[in-house]
């Protein structure tokens, strides 16, 4: 066929050919439609295309094949765009003439064999020439075979990983890739070699492998660098982008394989910025899954901007509550123990802030069931530093944050500060001295019963429980409960008749001991020392 130039092609406004339009038009459907009946018109045409894939290159690759009488050179450095091309020109013709879509389409079989170089070079064509969101034949299989060879580290070794001189690298850090390539058994040798594909590509790759059962602590810290690498040159709507589809996709990892310190990290930056509620939600339940390993300064969070209090309570809040109900019903008290703790040294910090509301901070103290705590000394310590730094809190809700106390559950020391502690509501402080009393009575009774020469409670301490009984007696007089404090009279009298006896038994046990010779203690030998410590 003598080619004659009555076509012009104008491709993408970048370049102009002429071209013999029964050429093309024999190996193109698509421009024999365009054509149609002017075919034979011997005037000069015009066509112009404004979404030509590869722009004047990729007109040119397939200008050269028609005009080649269909033959051409098929590489991994064009492949992608020959296929866009052909596509695009409806180039699949089942007739005599060769096909260009199907000859890329039979070049993609010998795709097992390309070096991961050549892997990298066709992936990054078809991120120029492709949306992620098409199916795409070619996409397919170039990840399909990129991930096989991240999986399968006998296939893939640093050593075939993208050339020094590789346009298209990605490489923040040239030292660290150097030492990276250099270390075939590092499994994170491929993190550069990645970073160069947008958000869309990464979101498609990873769920691949999550999907083929990845590693997924590597996926995680892959996302991690990757998200610290592309931030560096994007915009606030492009780290939004990338900040979403990030958690999205830490979402569907396993829990065990989440580093809580990462998530805190992530998390601080994904507060800077304005990304959705629904993705910082996903993030919170994430760190709350993982409460128990935290520590307290990376739950101090400050508060956010134009309020007055100093942590964000709230976020602590949410936490807790994502950490709790997950776990539902069958939470390890080991755990909740931890997590316990960690919100007892939380309230501790938050306590000093008098800018705290009291409905807040009740909250807070409310947070846990009893059953996670083995002592309340602590929270009884958190309360007592907040009514003494907030003023003005009503009595009722005095009454609501003192209800998270457990007596039994606080030490005799701390009932002790309790019930002489004005701050307190009155019913609250009276409680606490019956709480300790009781605690007392038990250990009498308990020694009277288990050990009869190991003695009482101390003369020193029953002096104290005297002077805390008058003490307290003055204190609930003051604040008018009577009732109460003649029902606390007779039961301290009660007490204090049972402390009187059980003196008495211990003076009657030491003359009983003092009469036993001398001799017959020292004939006991060595095993004198097994004796009970007597009452002093």
């Amino acid at each position: 066929m003598q080619a004659c130039c009555d076509l012009v092609v104008n491709v993408n406004g970048e370049e102009v050919f002429v071209v013999d339009k029964k050429i093309i038009a024999s190996f193109s459907k698509r421009f024999a439609k365009l054509l149609g009946d002017l075919m034979d018109n011997t005037g000069d045409l015009k066509i112009v295309f404004d979404d030509f894939p590869g722009g004047a290159e990729g007109f040119e690759l397939i200008a050269r094949f028609c005009y080649n009488n269909g033959r051409t050179e098929i590489t991994p450095a064009n492949i992608a765009l020959l296929n866009c091309a052909a596509q695009f020109m409806e180039m699949d013709s089942d007739g005599p003439r060769p096909s260009l879509l199907n000859q890329t389409k039979k070049s993609l079989d010998g795709i097992s064999f390309w070096s991961w170089s050549e892997l990298l070079v066709v992936l990054k064509e078809c991120q120029d020439l492709l949306s992620p969101s098409k199916p795409s034949l070619i996409l397919d299989k170039v990840l399909n075979c990129v991930i096989e060879r991240l999986v399968s580290p006998i296939v893939a070794s640093p050593y075939t990983s993208s050339s020094e001189n590789s346009s298209f690298r990605c490489s923040s850090d040239t030292r660290s890739s150097y030492s990276i390539r250099n270390n075939p058994s590092h499994v994170s040798w491929w993190f550069e070699d990645l970073l160069f594909l947008n958000i869309d590509l990464i979101d498609k790759v990873m769920k691949m492998m999550v999907s083929q059962r990845f590693d997924h602590a590597t996926i995680m810290k892959f996302l991690f660098c990757y998200q610290r690498s592309r931030f560096l040159i994007a915009t606030p709507s492009e780290k939004c982008r990338i900040m979403e589809v990030i958690i999205n996709l830490l979402s569907l990892l396993d829990r065990s394989s989440l580093s809580w310190k990462l998530l805190f990290d992530i998390y601080r930056v994904a507060s800077a910025l304005k990304v959705r509620r629904h993705c910082k939600s996903i993030l919170e339940n994430l760190i709350g899954l993982q409460l128990d390993e935290a520590t307290i300064d990376f739950l101090l969070v400050p508060s956010p901007q134009k309020k007055h209090y100093m942590y964000d309570v709230n976020l602590l809040l949410r936490l807790v509550n994502a950490f709790h109900n997950e776990q539902s019903p069958c939470l390890s008290p080991v755990r909740l123990r931890k997590v316990s703790s960690l919100l007892d040294s939380y309230l501790v910090e938050v306590s000093a802030d008098s800018y705290l509301n009291p409905s807040k901070f009740a909250a807070l103290v409310l947070l846990l069931p009893d059953s996670a705590r083995e002592s309340h000394d602590r929270l009884f310590q958190a309360i007592d530093n907040y009514l003494q730094i907030r003023g003005g809190i009503s009595e009722a809700q005095k009454m609501r944050i003192c209800s998270a106390l457990n007596y039994a559950k606080l030490s005799t020391d701390a009932l002790r500060d309790l019930a002489r502690n004005s701050r307190f509501p009155s019913r609250i402080a009276i409680q606490g001295f019956l709480n300790r009393q009781s605690k007392l009575e038990n250990l009498i009774e308990r020694q009277k019963h288990t050990n009869a020469f190991s003695g009482s409670i101390s003369n020193e301490e029953s002096i104290k429980e005297k002077e805390n009984s008058d003490g307290i007696l003055v204190y609930a007089k003051r604040f008018g409960v009577s009732e109460k404090a003649e029902q606390l009279d007779v039961q301290l009298q009660e007490t204090q008749c049972k402390v009187t006896e059980q003196e008495k038994f211990c003076g009657i046990m030491h003359a009983q001991i003092g009469n036993i010779p001398r001799t017959r203690l020292s004939s006991l030998g060595n095993n004198a020392r097994f004796l009970p410590k007597l009452c002093s």
